[in-house]
Order: C-alpha cells, then sequence, then structure tokens
C-alpha cells in the first residue's frame, strides 16, 4: 500500500513494527515521540499532570523543551509566578532546552531555528500551532496538557492515522502575495472545521519554488481548518534550512507518488490577490480589493506564523520612506532574538522605527490577547497573526482581521486595509 506523508512517519515511529496496513486511516498507532514541547501557559497544567500520575523523571531531558514565550516579560504577578514554577520543574528535572529571557522567542519559530525540530520527526506540543513544524517534513501536532505530561514520561504517545487532503498549488505567484495569502485561500475553501482531524498536504510547482520560512507559514494555520497537521515534502531547500540550523543526517522525505487521499485540491495562483480574513473566523477571506475602506487603530507584524526575517523584510520594503498614519499603532515583534538580531544588522528595525512603529520583543503578545497591544473595545486591528475569533486580541466588542507583512505596513501607512501595489 503507497502511503501518504503523514502515514510514512507515524510507522516509522511506530512502538512495534506495522504493517502499511495498521497505518491505514482510523487505526491507532502508538508512537515514540522525538519532541515534547509546551509554553509558559501550558506547561503549568502539564506539570501537575506529570506530578500527579507520578512520574519521576521525563523520559529524556533533551527532548522536552519549555518555551516561555506567551506573557513574557511577564506581565503581571500571576503570569511570573506561572514561569517561577516552570523554571524549577526544567531546574529540577535538567531539562536542556528551557528557553526565558533573553533567549527566548516564539516557539515555533525559535525551535526549527535551533535544530531542534526536522524532516522526518514526530513532534507533540502543548500548543495548537505545533502544526508549524510540517514545514520541514515533521507529523507536528497540538494536545493537551495531560497528554504532554504522559508523553514527557514516556516519550511515546498514541495517534490515529489521519485521512489527507492533497492541495496541489500551480501557476505564477505575485510578488505582493505568499504563504499566508495561499493558506488563507485554502482555509476559506475548506472552512474552520474541513480538515478536522485530517493532514493537509501540499505540493506543486509553486510549493516546490516556496521558501521554508513560507512553508512554515502555511503549516502554522493547517489547525486553522481543523487539520491535525500541516505537511511539506523535505526537499533539498529543507535540508538547506536544517543543515543552517545545525541539524546532521537529514533526508528527503515525501508521500509515496500513488498514496491515496481523501480530497485533492488544486489552487492556480496566478493573478490571486493578497487575501484577508475578517472577523470573527479565519475561513472569513476574501481578496484585498473587495473590503473597502476598512480603517484599523492598531497593525500588529509578527508571531508564530509570520514574524521571521522573510517577513520582516517584506513589511520593512513598504515602510521604507512612509510613515505610520498618525494616531495609528503599529507593533513589530520580530519572532526570536535571532531574527531580531539580523533584522538590528540589515537595517530592517531602523527602516520600521523611522516610520513610526514600536519594536517589541521577541514574544506571542497580543496574538492572544496577552499583552503588547490589547484591543480596547470597538477597536478594529489587522494582523499577521493566525486567529482572529472574537475577543482574540482584547475587548469582545473588537475585530481583528488577518492578513500577509506586505498588506499589513500598507495598511499601517494609509489607516484603512490596503493592497501595497496601492502605494
Amino acid at each position: 500500500m503507497a502511503l501518504t506523508l503523514a502515514q510514512k512517519i507515524l510507522a516509522a515511529h511506530s512502538v512495534t513494527p506495522v504493517s502499511e496496513a495498521e497505518v491505514a486511516p482510523g487505526r491507532i498507532v502508538n508512537c515514540r515521540v522525538d519532541l515534547v514541547l509546551a509554553n509558559d501557559i501550558t506547561a503549568p497544567l502539564a506539570i501537575k499532570s506529570f506530578r500527579r500520575m507520578g512520574a519521576a523523571k521525563v523520559f529524556d531531558q533533551t527532548r522536552v523543551a519549555l518555551v516561555m514565550d506567551h506573557f513574557t516579560p511577564q506581565k503581571d504577578v500571576a503570569s511570573a509566578e506561572q514561569v517561577m514554577g516552570v523554571r524549577r520543574f526544567a531546574e529540577e528535572s535538567g531539562i536542556v532546552h528551557y528557553f526565558e529571557g533573553g533567549n527566548c522567542g516564539v516557539e515555533h519559530a525559535l525551535l526549527p531555528e535551533l535544530g531542534l525540530v526536522g524532516p522526518g520527526d514526530l513532534v507533540v506540543g502543548a500548543d495548537s500551532h505545533t502544526c508549524t513544524y510540517g514545514g520541514l517534513g515533521a507529523f507536528a501536532t497540538g494536545m493537551g496538557s495531560t497528554d504532554i505530561a504522559g508523553a514527557m514520561a514516556l516519550g511515546e504517545s498514541w495517534f490515529k492515522a489521519p485521512e489527507s487532503i492533497r492541495v496541489t498549488i500551480y501557476g505564477s505567484l505575485d510578488s505582493n502575495v505568499g504563504g499566508k495569502d495561499l493558506i488563507l485561500w485554502v482555509i476559506g475553501r475548506l472552512g474552520v472545521d474541513g480538515a478536522r482531524y485530517k493532514a493537509l498536504e501540499f505540493d506543486g510547482p509553486v510549493v516546490d519554488a516556496m521558501p521554508v520560512e513560507g512553508r512554515l507559514t502555511m503549516a502554522n494555520m493547517a489547525i486553522e481548518a481543523g487539520g491535525k497537521v500541516g505537511l511539506f515534502a523535505a526537499d533539498k531547500s529543507t535540508l538547506a534550512y536544517c543543515k543552517e540550523a545545525g541539524r546532521k543526517g537529514d533526508a528527503e522525505i515525501a508521500a509515496d507518488r500513488d498514496a491515496v487521499y481523501e480530497q485533492h485540491i488544486t489552487l492556480d495562483v496566478t493573478g490571486m490577490e493578497p487575501q484577508v480574513a475578517c472577523p470573527h473566523l479565519p475561513e472569513n477571506v476574501r481578496p484585498v480589493s473587495e473590503l473597502g475602506d476598512v480603517a484599523v487603530n492598531q497593525v500588529i507584524i509578527g508571531s508564530c506564523t509570520n514574524g521571521r526575517i522573510c517577513d520582516l523584510r517584506a513589511a520593512a520594503a513598504v515602510f521604507a520612506g512612509r510613515k505610520v498614519k498618525k494616531g495609528l499603532r503599529c507593533i513589530v515583534l520580530p519572532a526570536t532574538p535571532g531574527i531580531w538580531k539580523q533584522a538590528l544588522r540589515e537595517g530592517i528595525l531602523e527602516t520600521m522605527l523611522d516610520a513610526g512603529c514600536v519594536i517589541g520583543p521577541p514574544s506571542c503578545g497580543p496574538c492572544l490577547g496577552g499583552h503588547l497591544g490589547i484591543l480596547g473595545g470597538g477597536e478594529k486591528a489587522l494582523a499577521t497573526t493566525n486567529r482572529n475569533f472574537r475577543g482574540r486580541m482584547g475587548s469582545l466588542e473588537s475585530e481583528v482581521y488577518l492578513a500577509n507583512p506586505a498588506v499589513a505596513a500598507a495598511t499601517a501607512i494609509t489607516g484603512v486595509i490596503t493592497h501595497p501595489a496601492a502605494l
């Protein structure tokens, strides 16, 4: 039986040898995991469960990552105490990959940058956007904190082999259109539950030519269509990215040519405009030209979706020689210290500061309504983040629109949601 990429990775990680039939969609597979992840919101719950189940130690001190990225630098007493508890557990357990303060960044940008995830890996995290690592050819998925506690103790977890949806992308991509627009189009097509517990597997000429950072953006938002994972084959571009991150021994991995898919979607991107997800669901997607004059109070550029160096470059190219509209807040959060330093070296931060942007620390910050940019009642924001649920970024009476970094920069300049080409 030919295997999809999801099936192939699950089979390779099975605790006991399995036949191809035993990773057919719907079958349960018990697998070893390569990395277990939690953050400052979810780790405290996982640690509590870990202790309640009587676990004596983590299964491998080098294969658990704890990233304090959501409410840090700590915004209040409650968040400080959560981080204190996780820090104490990391010290007691001898966990090598504990990140806080100056070495910390947004988890789903940080771990690929440091080479902690890569092709063919099986990764579980107590965060729904763990699926980001599928951009590197990893089966990576979010789980509840109790399941993460079990994985920290045992190094194993069970998975139901998912159905897979194949998304083939071809055509000529406009310079203002990227991975964020492609995944928004897919989510608009499928809806927020159209890929529920399924693998979204992306291929085609546009994907083959896409930088790895764009693939990570797309895999990140697979969950917004309900996906269990978002997957890209690991090719030469993937291996080059991983080698630069310090990994060794990675190999290309792809689905079998005659693998069976539940559904096959094709997308011709020729002539595609930047896409915008309107309130209050990521599926409420429209081309930017159809929005009319939507005025916003705040623009956010950053997050695990679009806080990488290519995203900041795209935004800076729009900002160059221009100013943020008076009265509008434009907040830029480079996703990791490494990205922050690279943006500094390239003059990107200076360009943004000259435009009137606020540059913040590597943090999730306002994405989840944490801090560093909360919306008040009646305010609207355009963000490069991944969710726009009601109240996601602050008041229940606020609204969030999602778009790519170039659209975000153009919007910050005009004060209304704007196609970069209009400038």
